[in-house]
């Protein structure tokens, strides 16, 4: 077994991130995706056992590994939960030698000014305290900008470097995550508001805070060069955002040092009627083809 080290795995190895961070809002969809209608369970209870067996499957997969997978964004509930005996995020590292995030955001309120800043985080100190005892190596949290409102973007990257000020203060690397919703008309022009905004809080950093960006798959080809290549920064990662794993793939093959952190992309086509032989074929074509656009 190597010997390499959560940080230096993920600021160098080859790979991506999988985002397995599905929360109790988008449970439901994404249970239905993997062909479990909303009728076959009932409370939430249930939900979170059915999302965690899909987890399960897809984590002990022999194709799922450190190989081609750099690190796993869990949500709390999978974090809270067991595999094969032993907590999920330190099954991933043991096991898998897979680095764990945990989604640390509440979800978002209601657009204004063009975004949806995150709900406020309570009790983020404490949860922050059960990742680090479960091994967990960083954060994320998500918010979404809709329109190319300056106001709106700086509300949004203010808000995520401030929380990610505490987190970092805190020993873990959080995961900033402004996405760019790729269905708004005026994504070119949010994306070159927050490419600045971001830039800005960036360089606002000490040279001992490390930090990675989660962000949308931009319009320009290579646009996010700088943030890939700043000092503070220890990955760029791309969500997928509503794209086909084949539309995905396919921008982030185009953007150099950029690895992916897809969700639905990663999980697409995966179903509970499969076979084991079925899933674990369908679930490696897919990582394979991920971990090729994560090369360029």
């Amino acid at each position: 077994m190597t010997t390499v080290q959560p940080l230096e795995k993920i600021q160098t190895a080859s790979g991506f991130v999988a985002a397995l961070d599905q929360s109790g809002g988008s449970t439901p969809k994404a249970l239905r995706l993997y062909g479990i209608e909303e009728n076959e369970y009932s409370g939430e209870f249930e939900m979170f056992d059915l999302i965690h067996q899909m987890r399960t499957r897809i984590m002990t997969s022999p194709v799922f590994g450190g190989d081609r997978i750099l690190g796993a964004i869990l949500f709390e509930n999978t974090m809270d939960r067991e595999i094969g005996g032993n907590p999920t995020s330190q099954y991933l590292w043991k096991e898998k030698q897979i680095v764990s995030f945990l989604k640390v955001d509440k979800g978002l309120v209601q657009e204004q000014d063009g975004v949806q800043v995150m709900k406020p985080i309570p009790e983020l100190d404490s949860l922050v305290e059960r990742a680090k005892k479960n091994g967990v190596f960083g954060t994320k949290m998500r918010s979404v900008i809709k329109m190319a409102s300056p106001a709106g973007v700086k509300a949004v990257v203010d808000q995520q470097f401030e929380i990610a000020h505490r987190i970092s203060a805190a020993g873990l690397v959080p995961i900033i995550e402004p996405e760019v919703d790729i269905h708004s008309p005026q994504k070119a022009e949010a994306e070159v508001l927050l490419k600045a905004a971001v830039l800005t809080g960036l360089n606002k950093l000490g040279p001992q805070q490390k930090v990675m960006l989660k962000l949308t798959l931009p319009d320009e080809d290579n646009f996010y060069a700088e943030q890939i290549n700043h000092s503070n920064v220890l990955r760029v990662v791309a969500l997928s955002g509503g794209y086909t794993r084949e539309q995905a793939n396919e921008r982030l093959s185009r953007n150099k040092g950029m690895v992916a952190s897809f969700s639905r992309a990663l999980t697409e086509g995966l179903k509970a009627q499969h076979s084991d032989d079925e899933f674990n074929a369908m679930l490696n074509e897919s990582i394979e083809s991920i971990f090729q656009a994560s090369k360029t």
